[in-house]
């Protein structure tokens, strides 16, 4: 046992000083601007961490339905349940990996007994019979590769990388399909502001036709005023009707979004549309710790990093260490007994001579797939820049067309008015006066359309910017059943 003791302590040196091959990660630099270009005034943005979007960020549109569903996302959304098993999987990984720093114990038992051959028979009083032998055994051992090269550390950090990558996975998809979710709300709103718009139209068409109808039976208009009329009736109740197709589809999504059937969830009628706020940007840099996309493909980078270190690693020998400690005696009568006791101890190296270029095959593939992560972070954040960028330009442009959109409105609606009335007073055809409601129509259609694409923009830009995540929440819990308890 002194043998065994002394070769698991000079192991165990040899692991404590051992190296570990294959390069240290460090995050390649990624030029960063100083500011968005599209901020008011070009100049630098100033952090908001304060104001900026955290958790609930569908709260500031201020729309009881977003704040009822948002949080059904993360809990029932099958997607985002995918991704979570995935989590749950590679922190498994991350298990498995560390437990090969440590040795292998077992314990094996055995006990037999057999009846000898015929020439092992032995006399007694009645006669002759067989002999019987009994024997058995009771040993424990233990196995141990110590990692003198570092490839079960360069192991854990490629898993825990991995590990880590995954549960940015998850907090991307479950942002993505919260920004879905808000967008598919956002779309029912529209589509109930638009079908209040078309019944107010349906409504108003109404009472013109009443109007020619009875200016057509008295004979003071041809009848061709009546069926332009009433076209134009039909036409708006036939748009009404085919509004509710549209916000039945967008019922269905959200449904499916939150984890429920269509049937499952009834939404009633608005007639408020989420309110427009403002978000605080920040500076570009801000982006490499809020968006989950960049952190994946940094965790994706650094695990590619480790990843070399292993292949690396094959080029050095394996040391295994054994030992066995236990009892074996037969007769099986005083198995314990000290003067039973054996043991064994005995080391293993293997080291590959010639392969043939297999090994350095190996670590140049790793360091390709490096080199790939690599221009997959960098076009991550170069993607994440223009994601912004793009939100900047549509919501500064929007707000413009919106201020344009809110005049034309209100010069149709007063366009569409004193039209009818000449028509009534006999000095204009009834041509001009529908001309003028069919405008006046688009142009609150056109209105409500930019108000839209404002709300989607920001909800846009919200999700761009990282929505209220942040890198810092990245675990580096070694089992799943602690992230599992943690959910």
């Amino acid at each position: 046992m002194k043998i065994f003791h002394t070769a698991l302590a000079a192991s165990l040196a040899l692991l404590l000083g051992g190296c570990m091959v294959g390069p240290d990660y460090h995050r390649p630099q990624t030029p960063m601007p100083t500011q968005f270009k599209e901020l008011p005034g070009w100049t630098a943005a100033t952090p908001a961490a304060g104001a900026a979007p955290k958790g609930n960020w569908w709260s500031a549109f201020n729309d009881p339905l977003l704040d009822q569903l948002e949080p059904m996302v993360s809990v029932s959304n099958q997607t985002v349940r995918q991704d979570y098993a995935s989590y749950q999987q590679a922190m498994a990984e991350v298990q498995v990996a560390r437990a090969s720093l440590f040795p292998t114990i077992g314990i094996t038992g055995s006990g037999t007994k057999q009846r000898g051959a015929d020439n092992g028979l032995s006399s007694n009083a009645t006669g002759l019979r067989p002999t019987i032998s009994t024997s058995g055994s009771l040993e424990g051992s233990v196995s141990w590769a110590p990692d003198l090269w570092g490839k079960v550390r360069r192991t854990i950090e490629e898993n825990k990388a991995t590990a880590q990558a995954s549960q940015a996975t998850l907090a991307n998809a479950t942002l993505s399909e919260q920004v879905a979710l808000a967008t598919a709300v956002i779309d029912l709103r529209i589509s109930d502001a638009n079908i209040d718009l078309l019944q107010k139209t349906v409504d108003a068409y109404t009472e013109y036709l009443r109007v020619v109808s009875n200016q057509g039976t008295a004979g003071t208009i041809t009848p061709s005023d009546v069926i332009t009329a009433r076209t134009q009736l039909g036409n708006a109740k036939a748009n009404l009707i085919e509004l509710g197709v549209a916000r039945a589809q967008y019922a269905h999504a959200i449904a499916v979004l939150v984890g429920k059937t269509p049937e499952e969830l009834d939404i009633p009628h608005s007639t408020a549309l989420p309110a427009l706020p403002t978000i605080p940007v920040g500076v570009p840099s801000t982006l490499l710790q809020r968006r989950p996309d960049i952190a994946v493909a940094e965790r994706e980078m650094a695990a590619q990093n480790a990843a070399i270190g292993v292949a690396v690693a094959a080029y050095y020998p394996d040391l295994t260490l054994s030992g066995a400690d236990g009892f074996s005696q037969a007769p099986l009568a005083g198995l314990l007994h000290i003067a039973n006791h054996i043991w064994s101890v005995g080391a293993d190296v293997d080291e590959t001579v010639f392969d043939f270029g297999a090994r350095h095959g190996e670590v140049a593939a790793a360091r390709a797939a490096y080199e790939g992560a690599v221009a997959n972070y960098r076009g991550t954040v170069l993607t994440a820049l223009q994601n912004v960028e793009d939100d900047l330009s549509g919501l500064r442009i929007l707000a413009q067309q919106a201020e344009v959109e809110d005049t034309l409105v209100s010069d149709a609606t007063q366009g569409s008015r004193i039209a009818f009335n000449e028509y009534q007073a006999g000095t204009v055809d009834y041509t001009t006066a529908a001309t003028a409601q069919a405008t006046q129509l688009s142009a609150e259609q056109n209105a409500l359309n930019v108000k839209q694409q404002r709300l989607l923009d920001t909800v846009s830009l919200i999700g761009d910017l990282g929505g209220g995540w942040s890198a810092d929440e990245l675990t580096t819990q070694a089992t799943a059943s602690d992230a599992d308890s943690k959910r």
